[in-house]
C-alpha cells in the first residue's frame, strides 16, 4: 500500500481501511500466539500500513 493511494480517499474511507488493518493485525497476533504464523514479516507490513493510514488521516484533518 502506497501513501499516494491513500491520499485520494476521504476520511470515512481511511477510517474503514484503518479498521480493516487493525483487525488483520489482531488476527495475525492471535495466529502468532497459537504458533500458526509462518510468515512473521506480515505483522511488520501491517504495522507500517497502519502508520501510513494514520499519517494520511492526520494530513487530511489538518
Amino acid at each position: 500500500m502506497q501513501a499516494s493511494e491513500l491520499k485520494g480517499k476521504d476520511l470515512a474511507e481511511l477510517q474503514e481501511e484503518l479498521n480493516k488493518l487493525l483487525q488483520e493485525q489482531f488476527d495475525l497476533r492471535m495466529a502468532r500466539g497459537n504458533g500458526q504464523l509462518t510468515r512473521g514479516h506480515l505483522l511488520r507490513d501491517v504495522r507500517r500500513n497502519i502508520a501510513r493510514v494514520r499519517t494520511v488521516m492526520t494530513q487530511v484533518k489538518g
